[in-house]
């Protein structure tokens, strides 16, 4: 099929000296042979028009589809020689003006529309969007093509903001400035230095507004690079630094959020007189069991719940389980505090003899009592050794804290 119709003779090659060879048209492909025909072509080098000829090769640009069908073009295109002997080009290849570029795989229609799609749709949906259209690439071409692209000639804002970001989080920072207006970044700098902020307004005297961070640098690079803008703070920062104090003053005044146990009722006195009990008055652990078992029955009796109880005081559900449970403080006088008989009563004379002579190593103490004591009460020494200390009058007291069994000897 050498005749070609003038419409698809103008619809693939518009503004181009050329001469199509021939159209093949299949179930699904149209092939196409062209070739060129100017008579010169510039070097890109130095921009000298040469009219010698060196060779002629084929490219093969892949085209948009046409009528669903795909188009494979085959364009024999020449090369020349320089005329200049001073430019470092001996020879070049012609370009076609409007349907190929240098190392193009791809004619001028085909890249303008994946640049459109990438545009619109970014990567994922823009090359499910291409395959749609017949022209199956990735995502990463898609996005190559778009840093392609020339920056737009940017105009100098109205309003700009200024704001860090990190390029290393908590080691480089640089500055993002934006359009505020628009909302479209305008130029990223390289650190967030006063002067390299003063210096980038500066070129821009249009500047009115700046809405910038709240850090003394970047106040100080905005008032010596446009004296005349007027200085905000943004939006966000304002609200980060109001949730900021708010949350320090509610943190120093965390006290008043729960009532103080001093302001309750004074506890009741316990039926059973302190002499009676297992824990005298004074003993440091029955005295607070019984303030917490009187400070949660008048709760209870007050209407609040079990678990609103174990808010207010801080304590454990199950803990003021027990002390609901408990009609009265000796009921929880259970455990290893009770003043319980031992098989080291016998030996309590002689330690603490040995104590208050500054002896205080319980286990040159154990070694001491060994010869004396039977088996039994060899082992109930090692299992209680906490009653070292408390047998001691030099160390018991209240508000003395007792040391460990394993730091009894350091």
């Amino acid at each position: 099929m050498n005749e070609v119709p003038p419409q698809l003779d103008e619809l693939l090659f518009w503004s181009v000296e050329k001469s199509v060879e021939s159209v093949e048209v299949a179930d699904t492909v149209v092939r196409v042979a062209a070739r060129t025909m100017a008579r010169r072509a510039a070097c890109p080098g130095c921009g000298c028009w040469s009219g010698r000829i060196h060779g002629s090769y084929l490219r093969f640009p892949r085209n948009l589809p046409t009528a669903g069908k795909l188009v494979v073009v085959s364009l024999r295109v020449r090369r020349f020689v320089c005329a200049e002997d001073s430019c470092p080009r001996k020879t070049f290849a012609e370009q076609v003006p409007g349907l190929t570029r240098r190392f193009g795989r791809r004619t001028e229609r085909l890249r303008s529309t994946l640049v459109s799609v990438g545009l619109a749709l970014a990567g994922r949906a823009g090359a499910r969007m291409a395959d749609a259209f017949g022209v199956p690439v990735s995502r990463n071409t898609l996005l190559r093509l778009i840093t392609s692209l020339p920056d737009p000639a940017a105009s100098t804002p109205r309003v700009v903001g200024v704001d860090e970001y990190a390029q290393r989080k908590g080691r480089i920072y640089g500055t993002v400035l934006v359009d505020v207006e628009t909302r479209r970044p305008v130029d990223l700098l390289p650190d967030r230095e006063a002067d390299t902020l003063a210096a980038w307004l500066s070129e821009r005297p249009g500047i009115e507004i700046i809405c910038r961070d709240r850090a003394l640098f970047y106040a100080e690079g905005a008032t010596r690079g446009a004296p005349q803008a007027l200085q905000v703070a943004d939006r966000w920062h304002l609200w980060h630094n109001l949730g900021e104090a708010a949350e320090k003053c509610v943190y120093r005044h965390r006290a008043c959020l729960r009532p103080s146990p001093a302001q309750l009722e004074e506890p009741q006195q316990a039926s059973e007189s302190p002499a009676s009990s297992l824990w005298p008055t004074g003993h440091r652990f029955a005295e607070r069991t019984r303030a917490k078992h009187a400070i949660v029955h008048t709760l209870l009796a007050a209407g609040h719940s079990k678990r609103s109880i174990a808010r207010q005081l801080g304590m454990g559900l199950n803990t003021v389980l027990r002390f609901a449970r408990a009609t009265e403080p000796e009921q929880l006088f259970t455990g290893q505090w009770q003043s319980r008989p031992t098989k080291l009563d016998v030996f309590k004379p002689f330690l603490d003899q040995r104590w208050q002579a500054g002896c205080t190593n319980a286990w040159k103490l154990w070694e001491e009592i060994k010869e004396q004591a039977t088996p039994t009460a060899t082992a109930t020494f090692v299992t209680t050794s906490a009653e070292l200390s408390a047998a001691s009058p030099s160390r018991s007291g209240p508000g003395h804290r007792q040391p460990a069994p394993s730091h009894a000897g350091s």
